[in-house]
């Protein structure tokens, strides 16, 4: 018969202690009915697929001293681990606004908060850019706390149909939001040399910026359209050929990633962002208020010290931090993600800043 019923799809097989393929991770990908899987995956050091690890969430939450009653804003929303921590100081009196440019994440963070028990008016998650935080608080009002989590949620690096993975092969996409602006391989396509260049150093210090800029534009001159994640790494890969091989290795990995981090902030705008958020942030405080980011490389660090120790020349900050906070090394050790993370943070003076 023509219509008889096609025999139903069975469930790709859970391979090993371990799946490679982000797809055959299942168990991972399903925390709440996996919890066993899920705690030997964390037990090796690991992030299950999926999940994202919130980091120096002991000493955030020490710093920001968070009081029922309060409004506050996690500025970078991600897996919601931050957030979670931050509703459960409010219990149950207060507010907490959460930004994320993500479409595919928010609605999946925003609905496991709300199995929790947590939903508006208490948490309230927004798809805007955390640049936007003047707009935001024309309805939250003036902010007693603020976090904003400056890494990459580790649910957008371990899928490969975002781009950022360097493992598997993906598109070459590196967007936040995958519904707007160009990917990085559509930024590839139209770039100069000078400007991929300056891009590669000014974006990650890139140690090889020269011969790696110069490859990808070879290979794009000889008719190679970079459209994937492994096709990019296989160009870094032969630029770096000249290494010996006792190097050849860790240099191309480590080339790798600067490279994508290159081309992910680029196409995100993320200093711009990052910029236009620290500008905006003063007038946006309650007086007393507290703030806490976390970094993840040297230039948004970098850019975040300067905004603090201008603020405090200014008055503004009562207090910054004298030096980053960075994480304990056990915390390094169960998390090898949070090894690069500083956290700063600033105390906002006696007067609201208008």
């Amino acid at each position: 018969m023509d219509n008889q019923d096609s025999k139903p799809v069975r469930r790709v097989r859970y391979k090993g202690t371990y799946p490679k393929t982000f797809q055959e991770k299942y168990k991972e990908l399903q925390p709440d009915k996996y919890t066993e899987d899920i705690e030997k995956v964390m037990q090796k050091g690991k992030t299950p697929a999926g999940m994202h690890r919130s980091i120096c969430v002991d000493e955030i939450i020490e710093f920001l001293q968070i009081k029922s009653g309060q409004i506050g804003l996690d500025a970078t929303l991600g897996y919601g681990g931050h957030s979670l921590e931050m509703l459960k100081c409010l219990d149950g009196s207060g507010q907490l606004f959460a930004t994320d440019v993500d479409p595919i994440e928010l609605p999946k963070t925003k609905e496991r908060l709300a199995a929790l028990g947590f939903k508006e008016p208490l948490f309230n998650p927004r798809q805007i850019n955390f640049s936007e935080v003047d707009t935001l608080a024309e309805e939250s009002g003036k902010l007693n706390f603020v976090l904003a989590d400056l890494g990459v949620s580790s649910m957008q690096i371990d899928n490969p149909a975002r781009g950022f993975s360097l493992k598997v092969d993906g598109p070459l996409d590196l967007r936040l939001n995958p519904q707007s602006g160009i990917s990085a391989a559509q930024l590839l396509k139209k770039i100069k040399l000078e400007t991929l260049y300056e891009l590669l150093v000014s974006n990650a210090d890139e140690v090889y910026a020269e011969p790696i800029a110069l490859a990808i534009i070879a290979a794009q001159k000889n008719g190679l359209v970079i459209k994937t994640t492994g096709e990019l790494r296989n160009i870094i890969q032969e630029a770096l050929a000249f290494l010996p091989k006792s190097e050849r290795v860790e240099a191309v990995k480590k080339a790798c990633t600067r490279c994508f981090q290159a081309l992910r902030i680029e196409v995100n705008n993320e200093f711009l962002v990052l910029n236009t958020f620290l500008e905006k942030l003063p007038y946006v405080l309650a007086p007393h208020a507290r703030v806490a980011i976390l970094s993840f490389h040297s230039g948004e660090d970098r850019r975040v010290k300067k905004a603090f120790q201008a603020l405090h020349r200014a008055g503004v900050f009562e207090r910054v931090a004298p030096d980053p906070i960075r994480p304990t090394s056990t915390e390094i050790f169960n998390n090898p993600r949070a090894r690069s993370a500083k956290l700063r943070w600033a105390i906002m003076g006696e007067n609201s800043y208008d």
